[in-house]
């Protein structure tokens, strides 16, 4: 199992590119599922989920033609409705072929997710959206069974989903997306309401759109889609990731220095640059270039996620690292998954000062964290462990860094353009 070796202690300088999103390419991914015709992705993320959707969907008769940053996909081949159990517990995205199969072939059978280390992600809220579309789901061993009645409005020889007014209890990005997919090719009007409204979600719409897809009110709470017959092919570019971006600010912002970010997006991270100038940092946007200079120790600043666009929970862990060896004391409140405080004993590990009530983490910042062995736990998490290896005097040691190749490309590689004494271990 792969390892980081990080050596702390040295401040952040230069430039560094940030890859395309993860959320947003993983379902738009799914999106070839609704057409025939070929769907060209560029600014495409090397990440392991993505090669893992790529999988998948080669599985099922997808061609994919991969190059450097870009791939082009193409469903005429489809002949296998299934997402199967060893594909979907690697990755919980994998859910989102649910709704593209019901919407063009009329059935799919997608194994449940299962656990999440992290906390609950429900899949409800999809089911009870596409049978409110017209789809008959069975759950059988571990497997959603969904179908539509043969002849239900269509000439295509299989069962079309119809338009319908859908109202999420709790605001589900995967949700939003699933039932966006399958309401593109649904006989009517589709109308989701309290929809998740993240720029990943707008994403998968202008993208949908480009494909042919009718979609108004994409990233508000209101989304009305207008299904068509059928989509064609498009060519899209996916959005810069903002939780990567957000990443290298926090990055800089613990460890001091000057970086600047290419090809980001300061519109979608508002939240977050509010707080790092609270921390002290000194940002200037100029287009597709987010600076950041910091050269003087940390502010504590108090977080609370929410739904975007209020404080991203993908963020939280990354503040707290650096909340750790800030001046003053904070609070970290984490309103979206139960289970999101793993890294917390693991700072600990490092020296790092942290009381957990329920929901609720208090950090008293120090001066100076010791290098240690630790253990990484999710994705997020394991963002967090690095900023606080990098801070840390000595070696530090994370375990378990497959989650972090899971979500950041060649994160050791960018990090050591930026001066980091960061090393992988095989």
């Amino acid at each position: 199992m792969q390892k980081l070796a990080i050596q702390g202690g040295n401040r952040l300088n230069g430039e560094v590119r940030i890859s395309g999103a993860k959320n947003a390419a993983l379902p738009i991914m799914c999106a070839g599922l609704l057409t025939a015709d070929e769907l060209r992705l560029d600014n495409m993320p090397d990440l392991h989920d993505v090669a893992t959707m790529r999988k998948l969907l080669e599985q099922m008769g997808v061609t994919a033609a991969v190059e450097p940053g870009a791939v082009t996909l193409c469903g005429a081949k489809v002949d296998k409705l299934e997402a199967p159990y060893e594909m979907v517990k690697t990755m919980r995205a994998a859910i989102l072929v649910l709704g593209p199969l019901v919407a063009r072939f009329g059935e799919a059978r997608v194994s449940l997710p299962g656990g999440c280390a992290i906390g609950s992600r429900p899949v409800d809220l999809h089911i009870k959206g596409l049978q409110a579309m017209g789809a008959q789901i069975h759950i059988e061993h571990g497997y959603i069974h969904a179908q539509v009645p043969r002849g239900n409005g269509s000439s295509k020889g299989c069962g079309r989903l119809k338009g319908a007014r859908i109202f999420f209890d709790l605001v589900s990005v995967t949700g939003t997306e699933n039932l966006m997919m399958a309401a593109a090719l649904a006989d009517g009007v589709t109308v989701l309401e309290n929809a998740a409204r993240e720029p990943e979600v707008v994403d998968l719409a202008h993208c949908l759109i480009a494909m042919g897809a009718k979609i108004e009110g994409a990233g508000s709470d209101t989304i009305s889609i207008t299904g068509v017959e059928k989509l064609h092919g498009a060519s899209h570019r996916i959005m810069p990731d903002r939780i990567e971006s957000g990443t290298f600010l926090v990055a800089a912002a613990a460890a001091g220095g000057d970086i600047t970010l290419i090809d980001a997006r300061a519109d979608i991270l508002e939240n977050v640059l509010e707080k790092l100038q609270e921390a002290g940092a000194a940002i200037h946007v100029a287009g597709s270039t987010i600076n950041l200079k910091m050269n003087q120790r940390p502010k504590a600043v108090n977080v609370r996620t929410s739904p975007y666009p209020a404080f991203p929970t993908d963020m939280q862990a990354q503040f707290m690292a650096m909340n750790t060896i800030a001046e003053g004391s904070a609070i970290v409140i984490e309103t979206i998954f139960e289970n999101r405080f793993m890294h917390v004993q693991e700072l600990r590990r490092l020296g790092a000062q942290i009381d957990v009530e329920g929901n609720a983490a208090v950090i008293k910042g120090c001066a100076q964290l010791e290098g240690a062995t630790i253990m990484a736990t999710d994705l997020r998490a394991s963002a967090c462990l690095v900023i606080a290896g990098l801070v840390a005097q000595g070696e530090t040691i994370v375990d378990r860094i497959y989650h972090l190749d899971r979500g950041y490309e060649h994160i050791e590689a960018k990090l050591s353009a930026l001066g980091a004494q960061i090393r992988r271990l095989k």
